[in-house]
This record gives structure tokens, C-alpha cells and sequence, in this order.
């Protein structure tokens, strides 16, 4: 093998003539080295692939022929291998880099044999350039990176340093009209529409890389689409910047999404006036102007007189129309100047501001009353149109907006009392005169300013763990004047005197804040059941107080269940469908409560966005014995469960009742088998009794 190497046998030496005749013939560039790494035996493709010539490769070393930075570790591994050879069939060997004579580098595979001859132990290296299946794969990969750039329906858009565009996808021309051409060399700000809206410059390039922000994009015609735009910094491999990345996507239908979600918080869903929300809003705009200009204001608040007997005798849909009449009367009576709202039911809002002397405001409010006072034909039935008005004055009746529309609503009281379709300004001595005829209802106006209203919250449990999942939110009302009252009290005056609107805006509120209290504490979450009424759901300011409630207190939505009975699904003159859907977009689960006391439709289940189905109490009492109602709780848990729906009992009070639910597969219950609603003060040591009875 060697030039001071004493001739072998013959046998040895044909051996060693066939090993030299089989690597000469291989088609990649053979190497055999020995134990210390020289080279003792090369073919023509080694000669080839590294540039030198046999006579040089024979005086080398093998880490000759690699990269400076390869050599110090190929030499320990090397060394490693000697010592225990084994065989790295190509694919399995390194991948490395060969240096050429020319001092080029070239990427290489390697495999490699441990060879022996005579006492000798040897390497044999088979290498191959790999260079043009690098090209290929990179190609590959370019092409792979270019299709998915070019078919993903965001605009991508790329720059080099500077800001200049130096390509976009097929996503940037369909968003901005311009063909790709037209944009590559431009500056990214061309695209920018707050340049030409007289907005504050646009943060540069390297600032807002690795953000996210709402923009304004410019299109080729001229109009402007809202997007979504995040920035991306591109570098080489010493970190320096090369250039920038800028997807973004179209979000117009978001926005006018938010914008009719809006809208729809701040307007009635019959009549498309505006609602409590945004009068009060305005209210408080217009005192505050009044109060800069020294001047007064008045707030008129109209009922209609007998409404109620319109919807007995002629139909709900008479009643809308009504209302639907009224609201158009009232637009075309007032001033630009005037705030017109509906506060719900049959109540409407009419604020004049800059008043005059008296006499002019009562002619105006004669006129007001002249113009809603007019006949309606209602299905070919003529109806005479009255209306009760109670009137405030800022400043003398209140400074505020829930001053003044109390203070106006008591005046209108005092005006029905007085016989109905008459007006009544307000003064003090109303406030008592009120309080002695309607004493409970004026008890529960006073009662959340008051602070006697409190929340109990009754654990949900679910079957299969035993865990508490989630809380129930109860009313309770300790009043000063009338000791404890229960809610199968307070809630039907509530109801009838429209304080169940505020009465549960406060509830939904305070649980929301009282929930996260709650998790902190448990160190985990719940989700919270808060019941609606009616009247909550017909009021078109129900959405921007949930909203409210959620920001406020950092309750998540998803945590949120609204509990309805199963009477407001049945009523779509409010537009119910449209209006659980906004709840449910905002990620609030609907629940229906006391579930086969009521309707008990399938047909409602599927058509509304129903999360949750609350079995009545009535069926949960005799379950477990010889219960005729079984049968009607088996049905309602197969069918919800049919429907993608969660069951919960209600009323659980025994473990007969708990095991019957269990073989049934009812996802949760709540009931005083586990707890009565407590205190937030004692929903700590409830949950850990209840989980570990």
C-alpha cells in the first residue's frame, strides 16, 4: 500500500490489486485513509471532484480536504471511528463540505467502510458532490415558497430596507387594484390613506415591526379599504435588516359588523330610535351645553294611555304598529335640536333644549300633544291616541341624567293618577305622594342606589366529576322599610313597574365583577348564570350593557350564561333570533330556563342559538320513584343531547335524584342536595364541602 510497506503474499497483494481495480471503477470519488488519516488509496472521481492530482491527494491528509473550521472536529471523530469502525452506509453518513484545490468548498455526503488489510485497519469514505441536489431542493423550496405566497388571499407585501417594494402576491393586487408591477419600486406609504386624511404620520417600518395595528390602505382607484397589518423584519444571517414583510387583510366586514352591533346597542329594535343608552348619552352632551350657556332644558317623558288594551283587544302586532306610529309622529314633530328616544314598552323620551319662557315650552308641548293625539287606523280599527306626560327642568329638577328622567317618570305617574292625557311638571312633593302609593315599588327604585340589593350564588355541579362547574346569580333584597323580601315578591313589582330593566343591569353587573373575585380566589374558573326577563331582552340597550358588564369587570364572555324562559323564544316581533345571535357573537352562551313548563318546542331549538337547557324543577322532584314524569326527563336529555346541547337539572334536593340523573348522562345539576345560594363572602368553603361530600 506504501512505499516502505514490505511486499505482502501473493494472496494478499491480489487481494489489495482487486480493491484497487473495484474503488478505481466506482462511480463517486473514493478515499481510503488510514489510522492517522492519511491518504493511501484515491480513484479518478476523487481526483475529479477535489482538483488535485493522485500523486497530491496520496501526500495529503484526509482533513486536508475539508474546510478550515471542519478540521479540528473531524480530526476527534476520526480518532472516535478508528476505534470502534463501523459501517455508515451513504445517506447515513455526515454531510459535510469538501474543499476543492482551487479553494472553492463544495456540500458532500460521505459513507463510510472500515476496511482491513493484513494487521492494517483502514477507512474507505465514499463521497458525492451534492451541490446540484442542494440546487434542485432549494428550487424546490423556492417554488413551494413562491406558490404558497402567491395563493394565500392576504396582501403580502415585501420591501427592502428603505420601505420600497420589491414584490407583492396576487392577495396585494386583488386588495389594492394595483397590478404587481405598478408596485414594485414604490415606497409602501403609497398605499397609506392616513397621509391623505390629515392623520398623524405612519409609524416607520422599523418601529412597528413585530406589531400589529388597524390601518388604512389607499387603493389604485382612490377608495379606502380598513385592514389588519402586521409587520414582520427580515434579516441575514448577521442579524442586519435586509428588508420588511407587511401582510394584511380586508376587515370592512368586521367593521360594519361592529358598526350594526353598535348601532343595534344603541337603538330600539322596533322603532330604530334611540334607546336609553344613547339618550342618556346625549342627555348628559346636552346639560353639559346648557350648563356652559346658562340656559335650561326639559325633559318630557310620554306614555301612552291604555296601550296595554290595545295589545289585549287588537293583537301584539296592533301594539307595534302603534308604537311604530308614534315614533314616526314624534320624528316629524320635533326639531333637529330635539333628542327623541324610546325607553321601551310605551315610553317615549322627548328632550327640548334652550328653553324660552314658559309659555313657549307649553306651546310647544301643545302642539306635541296635537300631533300624537291623532286618530290611528290600526287593521281598519280607528283608535284614539292619549298619551300621559310627566315633565323635568334642568337645573331645577336634577343635574343629572338619572335625575331628571326619575323626576320626569314620577311626574308621569302623577299624570295618569290624575286621569290620564294631561301633562304634570315635576316638584318635590311628588316624591312622597309616590312613595305612599306605590310603597314597595318606590322601595325597590331606592333599593340599588340604596345598597340593599345583594347577590346568594348557588353552585352547578357536574355529574360525572362531582366538581363545581358554575354558579347561579340570585336577587335578594333586605329593604330598611319592609325587612327581607323575597324574590317571588320584589320581581313581579319589578316587572310591572319596568325596574327589572335596571334591576337586572345591576345584577349582571355586580355577578360579573363578584365571578372574578371568585376565580381569583378558587384559582380557577366558573361560568356564571344570570337570569333575563322579558323586558331585559326587549330592550334594545340589553346588548351594550352586557358588553358593559364584560369589559368592566374582565369577565370572559365564554363564561357567561343569559338564563331565558322558553315564552320570550316565542315572541319574534322583537326580532328575538337577531338579537341572541348578537349575544352569541359576542361569545355569550344562551341558556333556556325552566325548560317543559313552557312551550317545550323542538322546532325552536334548532332555529335559535341555543347552548343550554335547564329541566324544570317540577320534573327533577319524584325522580327516582314511581315518577309519571320520568319518561318526559329521559326524552328532554336524549333530545338536547341529539341537539349538541348541555342539560342541567334544577331543584336537586336527594341522592335518589342525583343517581336517576347520573344513569341518564345529565351533564350538571343544582339543587339544595348540594347548597343553598350563598354569599360571595362564602362561595369558598361551599365549593370545597360540595366536592368533597
Amino acid at each position: 500500500m506504501t512505499e516502505t510497506r514490505e511486499p505482502e503474499p501473493t494472496e494478499e497483494t491480489e487481494h489489495e490489486r482487486r480493491l484497487r481495480l473495484i474503488i478505481e471503477a466506482a462511480p463517486n470519488a473514493m478515499v481510503m485513509i488510514d489510522g492517522s488519516g492519511r491518504i493511501v488509496l484515491v480513484n479518478s472521481e476523487a481526483e475529479q471532484s477535489f482538483g488535485y492530482d493522485r500523486r497530491e491527494l496520496l501526500s495529503m491528509r484526509v482533513e486536508q480536504l475539508m474546510p478550515t473550521r471542519f478540521r479540528d472536529r473531524h480530526a476527534l471523530d476520526r480518532t472516535a471511528y478508528v476505534e470502534e469502525p463501523a459501517r455508515r452506509a451513504m445517506g447515513a453518513g455526515r454531510e459535510l463540505f469538501g474543499l476543492r484545490s482551487d479553494g472553492t468548498e463544495m456540500p458532500i455526503e460521505i459513507g463510510l467502510n472500515p476496511i482491513s488489510i493484513g494487521d492494517e485497519q483502514f477507512v474507505l469514505a465514499s463521497v458525492i458532490d451534492i451541490t446540484e441536489r442542494l440546487d434542485a431542493r432549494a428550487v424546490e423550496q423556492d417554488t413551494l415558497r413562491r406558490t404558497i405566497f402567491d395563493s394565500i388571499p392576504f396582501s403580502i407585501i415585501a420591501t427592502d430596507a428603505e420601505g420600497v417594494v420589491v414584490t407583492a402576491n396576487p392577495g396585494a393586487e386583488q386588495l389594492l387594484g394595483y397590478r404587481q408591477a405598478e408596485l414594485v419600486g414604490r415606497r409602501l406609504d403609497h398605499i397609506d390613506a392616513a397621509i391623505d386624511h390629515s392623520r398623524a404620520e405612519p409609524t416607520s417600518l422599523r418601529l412597528r415591526a413585530g406589531t400589529e395595528r388597524e390601518w388604512e390602505y389607499r387603493r389604485r382607484d382612490g377608495t379606502v379599504v380598513p385592514v389588519h397589518e402586521a409587520t414582520t423584519r427580515l434579516q441575514d444571517e448577521s442579524g442586519t435588516t435586509t428588508g420588511y414583510l407587511v401582510v394584511a387583510y380586508d376587515i370592512s366586514k368586521r367593521i360594519q359588523a361592529q358598526a350594526a352591533v353598535l348601532h343595534m346597542a344603541n337603538h330600539d329594535a322596533l322603532t330604530d330610535m334611540p334607546n336609553r343608552s344613547l339618550l342618556v348619552s346625549r342627555l348628559r352632551t346636552a346639560i353639559v351645553e346648557a350648563q356652559a350657556g346658562g340656559t335650561e332644558l326639559a325633559v318630557l317623558l310620554l306614555d301612552l294611555d291604555h296601550f296595554k288594551r290595545v295589545n289585549d283587544l287588537l293583537g301584539h302586532h296592533a301594539g307595534d304598529d302603534l308604537l311604530l306610529r308614534t315614533a314616526e309622529r314624534l320624528n316629524s314633530w320635533g326639531r333637529r335640536s330635539d333628542i327623541i328616544a324610546r325607553l321601551g314598552g310605551d315610553e317615549f323620551v322627548v328632550v327640548l333644549e334652550r328653553l324660552g319662557d314658559r309659555s313657549q315650552v307649553s306651546a310647544r308641548i301643545q302642539s306635541l300633544l296635537e300631533t300624537v293625539m291623532q286618530p290611528v287606523d290600526l287593521g281598519g280599527q280607528e283608535v284614539a291616541v292619549t298619551v300621559s306626560i310627566g315633565a323635568a327642568v334642568y337645573p331645577v329638577d336634577g343635574i343629572d341624567p338619572t335625575a331628571l328622567l326619575k323626576h320626569a317618570d314620577t311626574a308621569m305617574y302623577q299624570a295618569k293618577a290624575a286621569g290620564r292625557n294631561n301633562v304634570r311638571w315635576f316638584h318635590r312633593s311628588m316624591l312622597d305622594e309616590t312613595n305612599d302609593r306605590v310603597s314597595l315599588t318606590s322601595a325597590l327604585r331606592q333599593a340599588l342606589a340604596a345598597g340593599e340589593l345583594s347577590l346568594d350564588y348557588q353552585p352547578q355541579v357536574d355529574l360525572a366529576t362531582g366538581e363545581v362547574t358554575g354558579f347561579e346569580a340570585l336577587a335578594r333584597w333586605h329593604s330598611a322599610e319592609h325587612g327581607a323580601v323575597g324574590p317571588d315578591r320584589f320581581i313581579p313589582v319589578a316587572e310591572d313597574s319596568g325596574m327589572i330593566v335596571p334591576l337586572g343591569g345591576w345584577v349582571l353587573r355586580q355577578a360579573c365583577r363578584d365571578m372574578v373575585e371568585i376565580q381569583r380566589a378558587l384559582g380557577r374558573p366558573f361560568h356564571l348564570a344570570v337570569n333575563v326577563s322579558p323586558r331585559q331582552v326587549h330592550s334594545s340597550g340589553w346588548l351594550d350593557e352586557i358588553v358593559d358588564a364584560l369589559k368592566s369587570s374582565g369577565l370572559d364572555a365564554s363564561q357567561l350564561e343569559l338564563e331565558i324562559t322558553e315564552g320570550i323564544l316565542m315572541d319574534e316581533r322583537w326580532g328575538v333570533t337577531g338579537i341572541l345571535q348578537a349575544i352569541r357573537d359576542l361569545g355569550v352562551k344562551i341558556v333556556i330556563d325552566d325548560f317543559g313548563r313552557g312551550y317545550s318546542s323542538l322546532a325552536y331549538l334548532t332555529r335559535f342559538p341555543i347552548d343550554k337547557l335547564k329541566i324544570d324543577r317540577s320534573f327533577v322532584h319524584d325522580l327516582g320513584g314511581e315518577d309519571p314524569q320520568a319518561p318526559i326527563v329521559d326524552a328532554i336529555i336524549v333530545m338536547a343531547h341529539a341537539l349538541g346541547l348541555t342539560v342541567v337539572a334544577e331543584g336537586v334536593e336527594s341522592p335518589r335524584q342525583i343517581t336517576y340523573l347520573r344513569q341518564r348522562d345529565c351533564d350538571e345539576a343544582q339543587g339544595y342536595y348540594f347548597s343553598p345560594g350563598v354569599s360571595a363572602d362564602e362561595v369558598l368553603r361551599t365549593v370545597r364541602r360540595v366536592e368533597t361530600r
